[in-house]
């Protein structure tokens, strides 16, 4: 490989690129064949790393092997293993080989697209993959370029959040004055993402004019179109001025879904944004069993999802489709006189990338979205759903055969949350007994779950969706959860 110092002279050259891009390979492929023999979430204790790196970088470059090996002795022995097929923590975060070939294509060509002039190629590729997204998950025409509207690759759904507020709020505003500003309300579930909390405070939303309304079993924990109602003719009487509302399809915590076009007619009513947060289920929606989750779309004036969720696209990518692109390119555009396009004609036919978003610069995001799609094929990817959803259902099916568990709120897609049932004993000690299940569950090193808190019931969620995850994990895990109930139970 040469030494060090002169490679550091020579930071792109091709052979050196070569042969420390197949070292860096080689090194993936025996930590994802020996993925499985390591626990799911480390065993470690806060600041085990800073004792075991120096404090300061060294003077002189070291070779790749060096670097990788300090990797696989200090580094990885401290990773939560995303990618084991073990891993049913909070949702997946999917990657593949495909996703990894596009990305080492994004990031070896390191382009920066954040607007036409700067990369026309990756700009239009990114217009094209949306569309082909957007299609796929059955959006309406009108969230299409070819449609009037358009679609941007964020980073996560919190960017796409700040973006689509920012925009529903300079479009009232405009009418309103900045001083009503104060007066603007969000609303929201107590199932939504807490990422609209963090946004409607990014974008100057008062705290107390942010409405999280409570949801029930009654619903599923779906937000009613009732209890929005019934929120906003109380707001309206004194004043405010409803502004955003979101609707989700599958929440966080369990699942839930939203009544997409019973809350747009709410919102259409009272003049709000309405956006549809699908950044895990959205992956779903491209399977035609799943299409009705997304019934009244044609009403919401956004849709996100998160392809590096469920749909084998490394992190970090994010769909997002606006009705009117105007409306948020006015609320976001920045043109200083160093960007403006010079001695070229149609500059307004292009989109500009830098005005759909919070920062100028961006990654090339499009390629590794763009080589999922023709690598795996839209048939592909709904086999690839259907086999995670069936894995679930086969999980609920246990849970359900066994009288020591009860299902919380029935699955829709791949997320199962169960509890064991009450028996003896008061509320508290159902809790703590609950919390000590999941905390054995995952002290095992085979499997990793995390927790929800639903109606002052501890839950627990089996997230299935790793992209290694197969039939035998599943029915491994449901063996684990039954022994550590067993070892809970006689412990009590």
């Amino acid at each position: 490989m040469g030494s060090a110092a002169a490679d550091a002279l020579l930071p792109l050259d091709a052979s050196t690129f070569a042969a420390e891009s197949r070292a860096v390979v080689d090194f993936l492929e025996v930590y994802y064949r020996d993925i499985e023999s390591y626990p799911v979430r480390p065993d470690t204790e806060p600041g085990r790393l800073r004792t075991l790196l120096p404090n300061v970088p060294p003077e002189d470059g070291e070779p790749v092997d060096v670097i990788l090996e300090d990797v696989r002795r200090h580094i990885v022995p401290g990773l939560t293993h995303w990618q084991n097929p073990n891993f049913f923590a909070y949702f997946p975060m999917n990657a593949s080989t495909a996703g990894f070939a596009g990305q080492m294509l994004s990031t070896g060509l390191n382009v920066v697209p954040f607007m036409w002039a700067a990369s026309p190629a990756a700009t239009e590729l990114e217009g094209v993959v949306v569309d082909w997204m957007a299609r796929l998950v059955g959006l309406p025409e009108r969230f299409l370029f070819s449609g009037g509207g358009g679609g941007v690759l964020h980073g996560s759904t919190c960017e796409a959040v700040v973006c689509t507020l920012a925009a529903a709020r300079d479009r009232v505003l405009s009418s309103l004055g900045h001083e009503a500003i104060l007066r603007l309300v969000v609303y929201a579930s107590d199932q939504s993402h807490c990422t609209f909390q963090k946004g409607a405070r990014i974008v100057g939303i008062p705290p107390a004019n942010l409405r999280v309304i409570p949801t029930s079993a009654a619903s599923a924990y779906g937000l009613t179109a009732d209890s929005v109602r019934n929120a906003v003719k109380a707001d309206v009487a004194s004043g405010l001025v409803p502004l955003y509302l979101c609707a989700t399809v599958g929440t966080t915590g369990l699942g839930a879904v939203d009544p997409v076009r019973d809350l747009g007619e709410v919102a259409r009513r009272y003049g709000m944004w309405l956006h549809v947060d699908a950044a895990y289920a959205g992956s779903a929606l491209i399977c035609p069993e799943f299409k009705d989750y997304i019934d009244g779309a044609e009403l919401a004036d956004s849709v996100s999802m998160n392809p590096h969720k469920w749909f084998l696209t490394n992190m970090n990518c994010c769909c997002l489709w606006v009705v009117s692109p105007g409306l948020l390119t006015s609320a976001l555009s920045s043109n200083p006189e160093y960007l403006n396009n010079v001695g070229r004609e149609g500059a307004a036919e292009v989109v500009d990338y830098k005005d759909w978003q919070i920062a100028l610069s961006r990654p090339f995001r499009a390629m590794k979205l763009w080589v999922v799609l023709r690598r795996y094929g839209a048939g592909g990817m709904r086999a690839y759903i259907r086999r995670h959803v069936d894995m679930a259902k086969w999980f609920e099916r246990m849970l359900d055969a066994d009288e020591r568990f009860e299902v919380v709120v029935p699955r829709r897609f791949s997320l199962v949350t169960f509890r064991l049932r009450p028996r003896h004993g008061g509320h508290d000690d159902m809790e703590a007994l609950n919390r000590k299940l999941l905390m054995a569950i995952n002290a095992s090193g085979r499997a990793f779950m995390t927790h929800f808190v639903v109606d002052n019931k501890f839950v627990i969620r089996m997230a299935v969706g790793a992209a290694m995850t197969e039939m035998r994990h599943v029915q491994d895990a449901w063996e684990l959860v039954q022994d550590k109930a067993k070892e809970v139970h006689a412990t009590r």
